[in-house]
């Protein structure tokens, strides 16, 4: 991909030039530089980020009945997640006892 150096628009090929459909700014194509353009053919899928269970280790609790009806738990470890479409956040409860997960309502 070319980008234009007057409006900031992605630039097409017309043969051997670089077409701005924007501002209709042309550029010289230069085969050297697009030899370096990387292509999705030559990148590489590391596959999805590792990510990290903030309850495993964790040794803070807090003194929260659990909700289930044949666990006497009386602790709970907590943690805050996004709420989809991110306006807020949801407060995720696990039982310390049995491993029972909930939301604050």
């Amino acid at each position: 991909m070319h980008f234009c150096d007057e409006c900031g628009s992605m630039m097409h090929t017309e043969g051997d030039r670089w077409v701005c459909r924007s501002c209709e700014n042309e550029e010289t194509r230069n085969s050297h530089a697009e030899t370096a353009m990387a292509t999705r053919d030559g990148q590489r899928d590391d596959g999805a980020p590792s990510v990290v269970d903030a309850t495993q280790g964790s040794t803070e609790t807090m003194e929260v009945p659990c909700p289930v009806d044949d666990c006497d738990g009386e602790r709970v470890s907590s943690e805050m997640m996004p709420k989809p479409g991110g306006s807020y956040e949801v407060r995720l409860f696990t039982c310390v006892e049995c491993g029972h997960k909930w939301r604050e309502s």
